[in-house]
Parts: C-alpha cells; structure tokens; sequence
C-alpha cells in the first residue's frame, strides 16, 4: 500500500510539471479591443464613426446649377400653371413680381425697359411677356414646344432674382394704375373702374393675363379695353370680352351700351396678316 502511495505521488508531481502555466492575466477579460484603442488603425476603425454621422459638406462650387452662372447654388421653386390660351404658361416664382399693377410686354421692342423681360425676349420663341402681382406670363410662337422653352424660362427668371436686378430699370416705365379712380371721373366711370378692378380683373389674372381700362364714351356707352398677356390673342378672348366682361358692366353700370378691345398697332398688323392668310 505504501507503495503504491508513492507511485501515485510521483506521477502526479510529473503532471504538475509539465502542465502549462495558467496566464496571469485573460486577454479577452482584461486587453483593451484593438478597434477601440487609440493607437488602432485598421480596418475597423471605421466602428468609431457613429453610423449617421453627416458627411462633409459639398463645395458650392460643384453645384450644377453653376453652369447658369455665379458659382451660387440656387433654391429657387418655380411653378407652373396652363391659361386658357394654349401659346401661354404661367410661371410662379414665388416672390412678388408687380407690387402694384401689371405690365404688359406685346414684343421685345417694348421689353428694354426690364431685365427679366429683355431675358425672356432673348429666348428663341418667345413672343410675349406679362407680368402679374406674382407670376409671370410668357407667350411662345406656335412652332415652338413647351418641351424645349421651360427649363430655358426656369434659368432665365432664376438668374434674374439672383441677380438683384431691379424689375424695371426706370421707375416710371411701371405700369401705371389705369383703374385708379380720380378727382375728375364721372360717377360713371368710377363705377366702371371699380368693378373692373374687383371684380372683373382678379378673374382675367387668374388667367394669367389681364384687362386695361382705355376710356369710356358717354355718348355711345362704349368702354374701351385692352386685353394682355394670355388673354391677348387667346382664341376665347373675344368671348370674355362680350360674354363675360361686357355682360357685368351693361349688368352694373346700364349707361354702357358695349365694351370694345383696343389693339396696338402690331396687333392690328398681326390680325390683318391672319385674315389675309384664312
């Protein structure tokens, strides 16, 4: 038995020496892991990133709207709206365009007065501008398609705002309140004007266009008109004016026998070409 006691002793003493020594300390309880440590710098470095951190900010010089010049990144919306007259489109920037009045533009000649005018005029197949209280009215040539002259307008009137150009270049070439009443008017033609202005303007506007009072003759009950931007050579023109305008004034005002459209001489010269055409 004692023997065999001492045989069991020496044999677990050589287990003991050869066994390994247990580490002093666990790497994987105690080592600081490499992607979080300071001096790391591999692949996983990227965890230290929070994972909706902004990236850097883009050089304003790359935006694509520089090709319109400036280098300025533009945030301008521009909206568009149909008329009744097909050749017309409506452009809202969204900023104030006429503070007060409208301003009718018929052919470039008559547009060196504004700069965002004289833009629009320069764009190949545009053939007449308007401006209302908060859009713009740009009328094409019949050959010319939407497709191509949109994104032209677009630059055209973006440029303009950021450019800070004044609307008109002479303050006196604004568009004068036609339907301002004076210390001169008959009670008549106060009348006429005031319901050209309330009621029967907002609704022309609304067209993308607009109406311009040119007189009334007390003896033939006739009140002169001029229609502008869409509404100028829209193919329903003519019926607004009689079905529609004529209609409340004879309604409101019974000394009006009649309204009549008052043309410039272009336009005189444009419908005479069309009926010697037809």
């Amino acid at each position: 038995m004692a023997m065999a006691r001492r045989r069991l002793l020496a044999l677990a003493s050589q287990l003991q020496r050869r066994a390994p020594a247990p580490p002093a300390t666990q790497p994987w309880r105690h080592a600081t892991p490499r992607f979080l440590s300071s001096a790391a710098s591999g692949p996983l470095d990227r965890l230290k990133t929070p994972p909706l951190a902004r990236p850097a900010a883009r050089n304003p010089a790359s935006s694509p709207w520089d090709r319109f010049g400036g280098g300025q990144k533009r945030t301008m919306f521009i909206q568009t709206q149909s008329t009744p007259n097909p050749q017309s489109l409506m452009f809202y920037p969204g900023k104030p365009v006429m503070e007060v009045g409208s301003s009718d533009f018929p052919n470039a000649r008559t547009a060196m007065t504004s700069p965002l005018a004289k833009a629009l005029f320069a764009i190949d197949g545009v053939t007449r501008v308007f401006f209302g209280s908060d859009f713009v009215t740009v009328t094409k040539s019949e050959e010319t398609s939407w497709d191509y002259l949109k994104p032209e307008v677009f630059a055209a009137i973006m440029d303009f705002y950021s450019s800070g150009q004044p609307l008109f270049l002479d303050s006196n070439s604004a568009a004068a309140m036609d339907t301002a009443i004076h210390e001169d008017d008959s009670e008549i033609v106060a009348m006429i004007k005031e319901l050209l202005e309330t009621r029967i303007r907002p609704a022309v506007q609304d067209d993308g266009g607009d109406i311009e009072y040119r007189g009334f003759d007390p003896e033939t009950g006739i009140v002169k008109l001029k229609m502008q931007g869409a509404c100028s050579g829209c193919p329903s023109s003519s019926v607004t004016l009689k079905s529609g305008i004529e209609n409340m004034l004879m309604h409101y005002v019974p000394e009006v026998k009649g309204v009549e459209q008052e043309l410039d001489g272009d336009e005189e010269a444009e419908l005479a070409g069309a009926g010697q055409m037809e």
